[in-house]
């Protein structure tokens, strides 16, 4: 039994469909459940109109009616005028129409994942009746009945003995019939409200469904040959890994590689299951697999950028010491806020911590820290991360820029710089 993870940059459009259902097509004689993404930028789209609405902005019907044609333009490529999925991608959109009839009452993270959320539920749609289309006998399944989460929405957390056993109950006899298509991303609450697993969440719902049903393989088809020491886009010379191991990866994504979730190497390693990322647009390719037994070599270091950094200082307003009880109460505030700390470093009287700026969050964290402590932050920074480094790399990673904070263990150094 296997499991597909197709990102949104594989169904951007209608060529993209028509190239998942030729890989599928290879499998057809395997039992299937493909996890799917949102199609191409529509995760971004949708959360624009999610923040007009919560702020009520004159563009919110422009941005929802772009992203209804958008989606509209791709079926008409596929699909006969008179079939079925017009119908029920229509019908679909109704979740967001619904909502926005009304002006906003709710908090908005909540209002984020009941809009967002379509997005998923769509491409669904048509990917599984093209599938259908093409003679591969495929079934639309919701996964907010399966994936079970608490009520923290934009970043539900699995409830995994109730999600287990929902995955138990009917899937494995479905996957015997048929291809499963599912949504990526996405959860569900005991009161039937819609969470998402946060960005990039479809690779940990593929890992979720493959944990719960032992499946042999998980495959993660991306637009790269595999997963490489450095993003393509920023870095010309980049080398591809053929093997890592689990533990590896999970640094890998800690630190910031987006080519997978950071939660999705955890419940692969504890079922034994490998993860395989293969290129999409050369499916015969090896890729790269991670599993228990790999060789890690490193013949160059492991590059990971992330742009918009806050680096924020942190004191105490008597200039006390920053003892374990004053951290112990500083990082409960930023558990609090939802803010996750990409490095931290403590001195006698400060406190220094760098992480993602998420405007919602990091003003609800400053404001709880001001009434505490003294609060000083530089924005817009590059958190630089460098894993099993050689030589002059940080040096030359670093050259002409001003370096904020800098940290070096044995295999990992980390620098913010401007």
């Amino acid at each position: 039994m296997l499991v597909f993870k197709f990102g949104g940059a594989s169904v951007k459009d209608a060529e993209g469909i028509i190239k998942l259902t030729k890989v599928v097509e290879k499998y057809k004689g395997e039992q299937l459940l493909i996890v799917v993404s949102a199609m191409g930028k529509t995760t971004n789209a949708l959360e624009k109109l999610a923040k007009a609405y919560a702020d009520q902005t004159d563009d919110m019907q422009d941005i929802y009616e772009s992203i209804k044609q958008y989606h509209y333009d791709i079926i008409a490529q596929l699909f006969e005028s008179t079939d079925v999925v017009f119908d029920e991608v229509a019908n679909t959109f109704v979740e967001i129409d619904w909502m926005i009839e009304d002006e906003p009452q709710d908090d908005f993270d909540f209002i984020y994942d009941q809009i967002v959320s379509v997005g998923e539920l769509v491409s669904t749609r048509i990917v599984t009746a093209y599938l259908n289309k093409a003679g591969l006998k495929s079934q639309w399944l919701d996964v907010r009945g399966y994936i079970h989460t608490d009520n923290t929405y934009r970043e539900g957390v699995v409830k995994w003995g109730k999600t287990r056993d929902s995955i138990a109950l009917s899937i494995p006899a479905q996957l015997e019939r048929s291809i499963v298509v599912t949504q990526g991303f996405l959860g569900g609450t005991s009161e039937n409200f819609t969470t998402t697993l946060g960005r990039e969440g479809s690779d940990y719902t593929a890992s979720i469904f493959a944990a719960c049903l032992g499946a042999d393989s998980v495959t993660t088809w991306k637009d790269v040959p595999g997963i490489l020491n450095a993003d393509p886009k920023l870095f010309n010379d980049t080398v591809k890994f053929d093997e890592l191991t689990y533990t590896e990866a999970i640094e890998m994504t800690y630190y910031g590689a987006t080519v997978i979730h950071p939660k999705t190497i955890k419940p692969l390693q504890n079922a034994k299951i490998p993860l395989l990322v293969k290129p999409f647009n050369d499916p015969a390719a090896p890729g790269t697999v991670i599993k228990e037994n790999a060789a890690n070599v490193f013949a160059k270091p492991v590059i990971i950028i992330k742009q918009n950094q806050v680096l924020l200082s942190i004191s105490t307003k008597d200039y006390s010491f920053i003892s374990e009880d004053t951290l112990s109460d500083i990082l409960g505030r930023f558990a609090k806020s939802r803010v996750k700390v990409n490095v931290m470093q403590t001195s006698a009287l400060s406190f220094s911590v760098c992480f993602d700026y998420k405007e919602e969050y990091f003003n609800g964290l400053l404001e709880n820290l001001n009434s505490t402590y003294k609060a000083k932050y530089n924005s817009n920074l590059t958190l630089i991360t460098v894993r099993h480094y050689k030589g002059n790399a940080v040096k030359e990673l670093t050259a002409g820029k001003t370096i904020l904070l800098e940290q070096v263990s044995r295999n990992t150094a980390q620098v913010v710089v401007k």
